[in-house]
């Protein structure tokens, strides 16, 4: 005698939906560490943008400013050679890319970058905002 099981069409999606949002500690995506990328302002001066790259060397690092857009990216190039194993070379690379579009109030000119400890740290100098003009009120009797 056998058993029916019933059909769930919506079980392979329930499944994926595990998988990308971490729900299922089988999941191979678990293992999977996305470098993260901070973005806040300071004092209405600065904005701040903190990208996290434990696994990049300064030289291995490009920001610029492209049409009012802050652009980093991080590319990792590796070569191992070793006569004793029958491979010729083994070559592994990561990537990292991330882009900020500016405000218009963002001096692009005065833009700073460090690494320290795996984070690169830009710093955008944001101008002052203009105050604003007062205008006096006349009345018609003080013409």
């Amino acid at each position: 005698m056998s058993k029916l099981t019933k059909y769930d069409p919506f079980a392979d999606l329930i499944s994926l939906q595990k998988q990308f949002f971490n729900d299922d500690w089988m999941t191979p995506f678990s293992k999977v560490d996305m470098p993260t990328t901070d973005v806040y302002t300071k004092d209405d001066k600065e904005l701040i943008i903190e990208a996290h790259l434990p696994n990049f060397e300064d030289k291995d690092i490009d920001v610029h400013v492209d049409d009012g857009t802050l652009v980093i990216q991080a590319e990792k190039h590796e070569k191992e050679e070793d006569k004793k194993k029958k491979y010729v070379v083994r070559e592994s690379s990561s990537s990292f890319y991330r882009s900020v579009r500016l405000p218009q109030l963002a001096n692009s000119d005065k833009i700073k970058a460090h690494v320290d400890g795996g984070v690169l740290k830009v710093v955008v100098p944001l101008k002052e905002l203009p105050k604003p003009k007062k205008i006096t009120i006349s009345s018609k009797s003080n013409k």
